[in-house]
């Protein structure tokens, strides 16, 4: 009986390069996470956007604000042929009479022959002003600053030298604005704003969700009707799908007729095959026995054998028929335990050891399949132990065994291992290879471990041959099971 020491998994996957790994795989959550980032980036444009033009509009009306109270105030007030500085303006702004309220106005003099100050109630202390080297006049003789207020806030100025009469007698006319008070306004519309435009995004981007999962609902139903196809309880894909989808549905019903037809054929020839070789076997038989002695003997024993093999596999074309309808449910345990009892009385000079779950575990797979799988294992196992054989079986998590197409699948897995030779790495690939003997003074016929791969495979299995922590071959199969 060939054997190898480790195996490569008969089904593996393409390596996802590293940074698509972690990415889900769902359609649906791709395409919610694009249409929220997108809407995400756009609300933060418009917040930006609105609250830019917002701020640019305020502070344009709060400067228009500040130069009218100039223009006014200059208006208000002259001076007497004495010099002094004379008027009661009245800016029409209760703001100016508030104390410290931060909105002030002051006239001084600017030139020889103007005495006095005027200054608004609200101004209960000198505010300093920035010399004309620091912030010069304009050609207009105005100038604009910032500065700090009596309580901390700070003051947007506007001032202006003017002159009052025929002498050249000028004042300097001051108009302070509470700018502290201008920038909280605009926080507090910022902060309506990002809440109005929150709402806003949370709301799109639920509607944007449910319009998605309802647009990809059609993928769901072509899921579904693939499972139903796979379990057997429908032919083909049936019902009415959307446009960009039906193209689909046709081309999977095409190719399922066609893989029908392909089964179909193959079947058909196996059989006849098989049946045309019944009559030849049954000759062979007879003219066996006829014969007599070793020979005939010898003819008709390996005629027999024949004539069972082509038996079983006609019962399993027969079934196979049926396979559309038929879900195969085979208990685990029992066989197990049945196949363990039978080599332990065959083989009593070998420990036999045997470890089962507590929990009941069924192969999606025939009977026959499962037992052929694992007499070819055990029967491999206790022809190579030195002494001992330990059987367990285990149920898995099928999600990162590769095996399969869904995401997550159930899994059982058995391992068989003993305490012989094992099988050196660098002849482990030709242990699979059907016919192959890497022990020719063993008796067998090389074709154990490549129906055992077979099986596996049919079934979308794993199949691994590693170093056994007795010593010897650890052979270890992973196959589908059933809840």
């Amino acid at each position: 009986m060939s054997r190898r020491r480790k195996a490569e998994p008969l089904k593996q996957t393409a390596r996802t390069p590293l940074s698509l790994r972690f990415w889900p795989r769902s359609l649906a959550f791709r395409v919610i996470a694009f249409s929220t980032v997108w809407a995400i980036l756009t609300l933060i444009v418009i917040f930006t956007l609105i609250t830019t033009l917002y701020r640019q509009a305020s502070e344009r009306g709060f400067d228009s604000l500040l130069s009218a109270h100039l223009f006014n105030l200059i208006g208000s007030v002259g001076v007497s042929e004495g010099g002094s500085l004379t008027g009661a303006p009245d800016l029409g702004d209760l703001r100016f009479s508030e104390p410290n309220s931060g909105w002030y106005w002051s006239v001084e003099p600017a030139s020889e022959g103007v005495r006095g100050e005027l200054h608004s109630s609200s101004m209960t202390e000198a505010i300093l002003s920035p010399s004309v080297a620091e912030v010069p006049f304009n050609a207009s003789f105005q100038r604009s600053y910032a500065t700090e207020g009596i309580d901390g806030e700070e003051l947007e100025v506007f001032e202006s030298e003017f002159v009052l009469d025929a002498k050249n007698r000028a004042a300097r006319f001051r108009v302070m604005g509470n700018k502290t008070e201008l920038e909280q306004e605009i926080g507090a519309f910022q902060r309506r704003l990002l809440t109005y435009l929150s709402l806003f995004g949370v709301g799109m981007i639920a509607i944007n969700a449910i319009a998605i999962l309802l647009g990809l609902q059609p993928l769901r139903r072509v899921r579904n009707a693939l499972a139903m196809v796979r379990e057997g309880t429908a032919q083909r894909l049936d019902g009415r799908f959307p446009a960009e989808i039906e193209p689909l549905a046709n081309e999977t019903n095409a190719l399922i007729e066609n893989n029908k037809r392909i089964v179909e054929r193959s079947r058909t020839q196996v059989g006849n095959l098989a049946h045309s070789l019944k009559t030849p076997l049954a000759v062979l038989i007879n003219e066996g026995r006829a014969l007599g002695g070793a020979k005939g003997q010898l003819i008709a024993e390996q005629a027999a054998s024949m004539q069972k093999q082509v038996d079983h596999y006609l019962q399993r074309a027969r079934v196979a028929a049926q396979r559309d309808s038929v879900v195969y449910r085979t208990p685990v345990a029992p066989l197990v335990q049945r196949m363990v009892r039978v080599l332990q009385k065959l083989n009593p000079q070998t420990a036999l050891s045997l470890s089962l779950p507590a929990v009941d575990i069924v192969f999606a797979g025939e009977r026959e399949d499962l037992e052929e799988l694992l007499g070819n294992l055990l029967d491999n196992a206790m022809k190579w132990a030195k002494s001992a054989v330990a059987v367990s079986v285990a149920p898995i998590s099928g999600k990162k065994s590769g095996v399969g197409k869904e995401g997550a699948v159930d899994l059982f897995e058995i391992s068989i291992e003993d305490d012989g030779p094992g099988i050196p790495e660098d002849k482990a690939r030709e242990a699979l290879k059907r016919g192959r003997r890497l022990d020719e003074t063993k008796p067998g016929t090389g074709l154990g471990l490549a129906i055992v791969a077979d099986l596996v495979n049919e079934y979308g299995g794993v199949l691994a041959l590693e170093r056994s922590s007795m010593g010897g071959l650890k052979a270890v199969v992973r196959l589908r099971s059933l809840h």
